[in-house]
């Protein structure tokens, strides 16, 4: 897998093969971390880089470090300019996966949080596709269930809990499928393997309520603001029954890394006619020229890396001003130098 040239690792941008923890390392232990999966996309008209809702992502990652008992004091906004930053070193003229980690840095076995110490991670690879089939995506009904709310917080991304999409993803894909569908421990449909689940009936998309053990997705809190606003459909969030995805018209997964995969087949029955449907399609085009900065509406989304400024200048500052206000140390104090 080709990786970005540089990480922020221990509050400076370096060589990625600097970016190194021990084995004694309680993340690596325990999976005591909470990540962020963001994505990056190349307008090759405008010459820029856009960064897709960074603030609400690192909102979620700090929210999920919250659960872990981690505040290392930065805001989403001073979060966003190290991430910046590093875009900017790694000059990429290419779509981007962007993964930032808060993790027990402490070289200390033990199974809590009491004084343990927690540090950021981001690091950036060029990326494509998830699926690759993602316009007629086979899948499966998992034999594992997600994890429920009272067992791990489902709604954190939480390093640990991973090891579960892992034993989901890896089953489907050795039985020969694209992706799996989870139940929840109540027996509904909850997600895929790393995805949120949407289905079409009777030209409505039902999504499971975020209630349901499911991650508080940002790209499925986009597409259910683009449906309703662009495209005129109606989007009701409640619990799935596993048999209603049989005689669904449409059905896709998304998510930030896996982006929008249309589901055409379930194991042996085909959804709908078996094809991609027309809202998904639509959905898929309006969502790519939205990510690719195609779309004025959506502009405020974005942050556009080879510039100083995230949205406009009236809407956003500056944001050397306020990340420093956010954060326990200035960014710019932060981020300056790499190491060789």
């Amino acid at each position: 897998m080709t990786t970005g040239q540089f990480a922020y690792f221990q509050k400076r941008i370096v060589p990625i093969e600097e970016a190194r923890v021990s084995v004694m390392t309680n993340a690596f232990n325990y999976g005591t971390a909470v990540f962020g999966g963001m994505r990056a996309y190349w307008n090759e008209t405008d010459e820029q880089l856009f960064v897709v809702r960074p603030r609400e992502h690192f909102q979620r990652l700090i929210q999920s470090a919250g659960l872990l008992h981690a505040d290392l004091g930065h805001s989403p906004d001073s979060l966003t300019e190290i991430l910046l930053e590093l875009l900017r070193r790694e000059n990429y003229r290419t779509n981007v996966y962007i993964r930032p980690l808060i993790y027990a840095a402490s070289e200390r076995i033990g199974v809590h949080f009491q004084d343990l110490e927690f540090d950021l991670a981001i690091f950036t690879l060029p990326s494509g596709q998830y699926i690759e089939n993602d316009e007629g995506s086979h899948v499966c009904f998992s034999s594992w269930s997600r994890i429920q709310d009272n067992t791990i917080p489902a709604r954190g991304k939480i390093a640990g809990a991973y090891v579960n999409s892992a034993l989901i993803r890896t089953d489907a894909l050795n039985a020969g499928y694209d992706d799996a569908l989870v139940l929840n421990t109540d027996g509904h449909i909850a997600e895929g393997s790393v995805a949120n689940f949407m289905m079409v009936r009777d030209g409505v998309v039902i999504t499971p309520p975020v209630s349901a053990n499911i991650l508080e997705g940002i790209t499925r809190r986009t597409l259910i603001e683009l449906l309703r606003n662009d495209l005129g459909v109606t989007v009701t969030e409640r619990e799935i029954d596993r048999t209603e995805i049989y005689i669904a018209d449409e059905a896709f997964l998304c998510g930030t890394g896996l982006q929008i995969a249309a589901i055409t087949r379930v194991e042996h029955r085909p959804i709908g006619r078996g094809t991609m449907g027309p809202i998904t399609q639509q959905l898929r085009q309006l969502y790519f020229d939205v990510v690719h900065g195609r779309s004025a509406a959506y502009r405020h989304w974005l942050a556009p890396v080879y510039s100083h400024t995230i949205a406009t200048e009236s809407e956003a500052g500056s944001i050397k001003e306020r990340a420093a206000d956010g954060a326990s140390e200035s960014v710019a104090d932060a981020i300056p130098t790499i190491q060789s």
